[in-house]
């Protein structure tokens, strides 16, 4: 339950941060609203072919070749699909390479920055909730 709880939490929060960053460069409200629907949906459905790929690279490199350099490549790749794919929500939306542009580049580090606070929280909140019983 908890750990469904923290999933649901971290999609509010990556929308909450599609809504901000949509928001603040368009000034629109629906075009928020646009992007909190439609980039979600397009990452979780390419995400999971992400995963396959670089679990393969793991399985093919094994854990002793390149263990840092294959988890940092992974990083990359994923900030960039990531980018790829706020760049085209927004490009679609306002048919502004500029404005996809700037949220190319604001969605992935206010995703990099948030999300980790994010699941800190949720593992102090775990181990607080732990300690009590």
């Amino acid at each position: 339950m908890a750990a469904a709880a923290k999933k649901l939490s971290q999609v509010g929060t990556h929308m909450a941060i599609a809504f901000v960053i949509a928001y603040s460069v368009t000034g629109s409200i629906v075009f928020g609203g646009l992007a909190i629907i439609v980039e979600p949906v397009i990452n979780v459905v390419l995400l999971p072919f992400h995963e396959k790929m670089w679990a393969r690279a793991r399985l093919d490199r094994g854990a002793a070749h390149g263990g840092l350099a294959l988890l940092a490549g992974e990083k990359v790749s994923q900030a960039s699909l990531h980018a790829g794919v706020a760049f085209a929500v927004m490009y679609a939306a306002t048919g502004s390479a500029v404005l996809g542009g700037v949220a190319a580049i604001l969605e992935p580090v206010c995703n990099v920055i948030l999300l980790p606070l994010h699941d800190r929280a949720w593992d102090a909140l775990g181990t607080r909730q732990f300690a009590a019983v």
